[in-house]
């Protein structure tokens, strides 16, 4: 019954070219009380909510139609029945929850719930394309498993997992800015490719050059460096890195 239901609203989705706003729901996992994985100095719990917090920026800054609900947008303890019963009440068209992994293994992954036919597998697919197009990661394939948020969720689903927190190389790579930058892109066009979802015509694009500031920035396109923070999830020291791509308009 309940696979039964994704499927069907998702192909409704994919036939009327998502014509409506596509409601994407984003799930930082663990949080609050629950820090998930630790090593090498990170938590699984303040990776996960980075790399959604970057997914809803991009996808709300660069996309028409869009409408973003994050299970927590701060370090705040969710059970998993909260999540899932918020996804449902909202009445999300893709549940997106995004983890670290931990075990001693190495590379990325994705699941979604064990037995679930297209779409929900080929949005699995677009999702692992793109995001591997974009992290230097070990491909650990597509995978299904019987997790609470896949097959609690009425909804197509997906659980993401970016790299393994205690492997060196991995999370050398999960301390750095450019990389969870890359992390975030690929899932946005995963579902971009999912759901057809198209471009603001109005925004501007600048790739960061040595001597460039915020402030300059704003000068240069006529916004306001609240605005430019706020559009690319900058720090409260409004720092930016050379050869970063922000939206400046």
């Amino acid at each position: 019954m309940r696979m039964s239901k994704r499927i069907g609203v998702s192909f409704h989705r994919i036939v009327a070219e998502v014509m409506d706003t596509v409601k994407i729901f984003i799930d930082p996992g663990h949080g609050g009380t629950d820090q998930g994985a630790a090593a090498n100095g990170l938590l699984e719990k303040n990776l996960t909510l980075t790399i959604a917090s970057k997914v809803r920026s991009i996808l709300l800054a660069e996309y028409q139609n869009v409408s973003v609900l994050m299970s927590r947008t701060g370090d705040e303890t969710v059970t998993l029945t909260q999540r899932t019963n918020a996804a449902n009440t909202w009445g999300a068209d893709y549940f997106m929850s995004i983890h670290i992994n931990a075990g001693g293994g190495t590379g990325y992954e994705d699941f979604i719930y064990s037995g679930t036919a297209a779409p929900t597998s080929t949005y699995q697919a677009y999702i692992h394309e793109e995001v591997m197009k974009l992290i230097s990661m070990t491909d650990r394939g597509r995978k299904s498993a019987n997790f609470h948020v896949l097959r609690e969720s009425n909804m197509p689903a997906i659980l993401t997992e970016n790299g393994f927190i205690d492997n060196t190389a991995d999370a050398a790579l999960l301390k750095s800015s450019a990389h969870l930058d890359a992390v975030a892109r690929g899932h946005v066009n995963g579902l971009v490719r999912c759901f057809n979802l198209v471009k603001k015509t109005n925004v501007i694009h600048h790739t960061v050059v040595s001597g460039d500031t915020v402030y300059s920035l704003s000068r240069r396109y006529g916004s306001t460096i609240t605005d430019i923070r706020s559009w690319n999830n900058l720090d409260a020291n409004y720092t930016i890195y050379v050869g970063q791509v922000l939206r400046v308009k």
